[in-house]
């Protein structure tokens, strides 16, 4: 995307805009009662050996720093961006034809914000946190239920579960995003913002043809 920025037919705009018309995009999917995880997301990773990988995951927070998920460090995707810190997330809302691209470099959260986090989430999921051994072989499923009994007697019923070392988030910092819109004919609307580095940091906003 970066790339294939446009370099003529462009204003500027100011750096809040596109996190502002992403979250009016995302607003409107959460009320679409067609899409079930509107915060679903796919990211594209790249390891040492230039092979792209591609998975779902859920945005759990944006905004003007960037796009944050959450992981078990040990995950493939978790030593891809440490091999390679970049990725690409993509938003595809089938109900009303909209995609959003983002294109970024990649940071870890603070340890603040992972930890407020991981308190926020459902007992079950910080006992599966700590029971899964994430994109590791597993031997049977049976193995996982296993651990996550242990993990749950551990901690009892009402025990204090802390954030584990080996979990923790990611922040997409975006240097492009892309909005895109279904058109008749496929003749879609591309906008795509190109971050110019600076104090203030602005966008470029131009176009692409579809």
């Amino acid at each position: 995307m970066t790339a294939g920025a446009p370099e003529s037919g462009t204003r500027t705009a100011p750096f809040a805009e596109p996190f502002a018309r992403f979250g009016e995009v995302l607003a409107r999917a959460r009320a679409e009662k067609e899409i079930r995880e509107p915060t679903a997301m796919s990211i594209a990773t790249v390891g040492e050996d230039g092979r792209p990988s591609l998975r779902m995951v859920l945005l759990k927070e944006f905004d003007e720093r960037g796009f944050v998920f959450y992981t078990n460090l040990g995950s493939r995707k978790a030593r891809e961006l440490r091999a390679n810190p970049n990725a690409a997330l993509c938003f595809h809302y089938q109900p009303f034809e909209v995609q959003v691209r983002i294109e970024g470099r990649v940071e870890p959260v603070s340890d603040a914000e992972a930890d407020a986090y991981y308190a926020s989430r459902p007992r079950g999921s910080r006992v599966g946190a700590w029971a899964s051994i994430q994109s590791t072989p597993l031997p049977s499923y049976d193995l996982l239920v296993h651990r996550v009994e242990e993990f749950d007697a551990r901690f009892g019923p009402t025990g204090d579960i802390p954030r584990p070392a080996f979990w923790s988030g990611f922040r997409v910092v975006p240097g492009a995003i892309e909005f895109w819109q279904g058109m008749p004919s496929r003749l879609h609307q591309r906008d795509v913002y190109t971050l110019v580095p600076g104090e203030p940091p602005r966008w470029m906003l131009g176009h692409l043809y579809p």
